[in-house]
């Protein structure tokens, strides 16, 4: 690998971390080659060999060509998917799956390249089971949970810790009277607990009666712990009442959170943990691909710079 082999950027048109990221390597001299998933076919465009020393080839957008030899790095971010809007449904079917299991493959197995994350291991982590076993493994603390499809069950749990959340296990866009929206993370009760619990899965989960939330994020060999101050269940439904304050890990967090990003293969985490009301802190999950950018003014951490950095595959 050269010294001066891109960075690939894979994320969708509008992703304002990446485009701090770009800005950051751009103004060091690091080639950057950005697309989305949804340019293929109509914008992008690849030829891949398969050779006794791995994948040979190249990847073509409007304005650059990478050889796919000599790709430092991947920052995998959210791409929005391939689409083939001009073909009948079969053929979309079949052309979206030939896409994702060629191109998709082809990123997947780059020789030499740093991902950020590998997208096979983000596709692992974001399964809220998964990511709940490992933090119990790796040693954090986890409020007590329960995934059902039994109201019967979901009754019993609630009945036994009486302040029980709902959490959805992923979270898919709702449009409400032409809005985007997401399901809520709410306190439930039993009585609210009916026979449609059987028609999913659903996540029940022990309230932590927090003073606080921190949103961790680790970058490489970075950590960035921030507080955040709110009187909300779920801080993220309203960003204009917090306050934020840069803290230190408890004991013992640090090799926890090591051993959950290596159980899962990630070099990058956000990590959301509450904190309780004697100072202990629970876990509540790492998001793979999870936001950090608008953290950065509120504290003055040089979070942008890490990720460069991790992207530059520098050691220091």
């Amino acid at each position: 690998m050269t010294e001066l082999g891109p960075v690939l950027v894979v994320t969708n048109l509008d992703d304002p971390t990446a485009d701090l990221v770009i800005e950051e390597l751009h103004d060091r001299g690091t080639p950057v080659v950005r697309f989305d998933s949804g340019d293929f076919p109509t914008t992008l465009s690849f030829a891949a060999h398969i050779t006794s020393h791995g994948i040979r080839g190249s990847l073509t957008t409007p304005t650059r060509t990478a050889d796919l030899t000599q790709i430092r790095s991947m920052y995998y971010r959210r791409p929005s998917g391939f689409a083939f809007p001009h073909l009948d449904e079969q053929t979309a079917r079949f052309a979206i799956t030939q896409a994702r299991y060629g191109l998709g493959g082809v990123m997947a197995s780059l020789p030499n390249c740093l991902y950020v994350n590998h997208p096979h291991r983000i596709g692992d982590a974001e399964f809220k089971p998964s990511g709940l076993a490992a933090a119990v493994a790796s040693g954090f603390r986890v409020p007590a949970t329960l995934i059902t499809s039994d109201s019967i069950e979901a009754r019993k749990f609630i009945s036994q810790y009486q302040r029980v959340i709902y959490k959805p296990l992923a979270t898919p866009l709702y449009r409400l009277d032409g809005v985007s929206s997401t399901v809520k993370v709410e306190e439930v009760t039993a009585e609210e607990i009916d026979d449609s619990v059987s028609g999913t899965a659903h996540l029940f989960q022990h309230r932590v009666e927090k003073a606080a939330d921190v949103r961790l994020t680790v970058i490489g060999d970075e950590t960035f712990a921030v507080r955040i101050n709110s009187d909300l269940l779920d801080w993220r439904t309203d960003y204009s009442k917090l306050t934020y304050s840069v803290v230190e890990l408890p004991p013992g967090a640090e090799a926890s959170i090591r051993t959950y990003l290596n159980h899962f293969g990630l070099v990058f985490g956000a990590f959301d943990f509450a904190i309780d009301t004697v100072g202990q802190w629970w876990f509540l999950e790492c998001n793979p691909s999870g936001q950090w950018a608008w953290l950065e003014p509120e504290t003055g951490l040089p979070m942008t710079a890490a990720m460069a950095n991790l992207l530059e595959r520098k050691t220091t």
